[in-house]
Formats: structure tokens, sequence, C-alpha cells
């Protein structure tokens, strides 16, 4: 899956996909086995303006909807969160859990028309990363937001987790 050319990105560096974090990882945005989640794959670009990114493309279908013939929103937030986390995964080689976010829809996302989502690194504090979002459909801005992530070392995850730690997902803890 390529991400087309425009005249801020250049053609990836690297493409990314859930099978970092071992086959049977269950996460619904990323893992390529769900059975029903997004399935996304990301690609790591140099962007013009931004430096380092990382891109995905999506196509919203039938069963994503909330109001006829758009994307529930619930699930637009879930698509951005799963973008900007890969901003980390992608570009930091860590793994964050999502602490807070602030989002804008800013145009409502059809379903059936493909999107393209974008996330980079704004700050990286060393516990705390901050993260942009820019969700893109027909050549407009749909969703922007930013996003707060905590990395976190191996025993405070697996506390947070209630479990051990996937011996695949250890390498990207803090």
């Amino acid at each position: 899956m390529s991400i087309p050319a425009s005249p801020n990105i250049i053609p990836p560096k690297a493409l990314l996909d859930g099978h970092l974090f071992g086959r049977d990882q269950p996460c619904f945005g990323c893992s390529p086995d769900h059975p029903t989640g997004f399935r996304l794959t990301f690609e790591k670009h140099d962007h013009a303006e931004r430096g380092e990114e990382i891109v995905t493309r999506f196509t919203a279908g039938e069963g994503h909807q909330g109001p006829p013939g758009i994307m529930h929103g619930g699930l637009v937030s879930t698509l951005a969160d799963e973008t900007a986390a890969w901003a980390i995964i992608g570009l930091l080689g860590k793994f964050g859990f999502t602490v807070g976010f602030d989002a804008k829809l800013r145009r409502a996302i059809r379903i059936n028309v493909p999107m393209i989502a974008r996330s980079w690194v704004k700050e990286d504090r060393r516990r705390i990363v901050e993260v942009g979002l820019e969700i893109e459909q027909e050549g407009e801005r749909a969703c922007t937001g930013n996003f707060k992530f905590a990395l976190l070392d191996k025993r405070s995850a697996e506390r947070m987790l209630g479990r051990a730690m996937p011996p695949e997902w250890e390498s990207f803890c803090r």
C-alpha cells in the first residue's frame, strides 16, 4: 500500500505494521489479524516542513457509520489515536499509553472515500510525548489533534496491563 505523492510527502523510508508486536497481538487499530479491526499499516516518511512523520491510509466502510454515510466520531477518534500512537512506535521505537487528547473534527468524514492520516512527534520529554495528528479526505483537513502519551518502563506497563508484558512488546518499553 503506497501513499500518493503530494508536494510535502517524500516516498516512504520504512513500512510498519502490527506484526512488530507479535502474530497474535489484539489491537483493534493495527493488528493485521483482528477480525473486525481497522488493520492499519503505517509508513515512515520525511515531511518537507515537519521532518519525520507516520502516514496511513484508510477507507471507512458501511460498518463504520454513525449518521448515514458518515464515519462514526468515536471511530474517527480511534483512527486518530492509533495513528498518533504509531508516531511514538515508528519514530521513537517506544510504546506509549494515551493519557489525553484534544481533537477537532473539521468536516464530516465520508464512508467509502479514502483518507490519509499523518502523525508526528511534537515534543519528547522522556516520559511524556506529545504528538500532532491530521486526517485528510479529498484534499481537505477533516480532523486535527494533539495527543499525549505516557512512556512506561516494563514494571509500570505490566501494572497498567494487569499482567505480564508480552515478550514482543518488551523492547518498546521506556
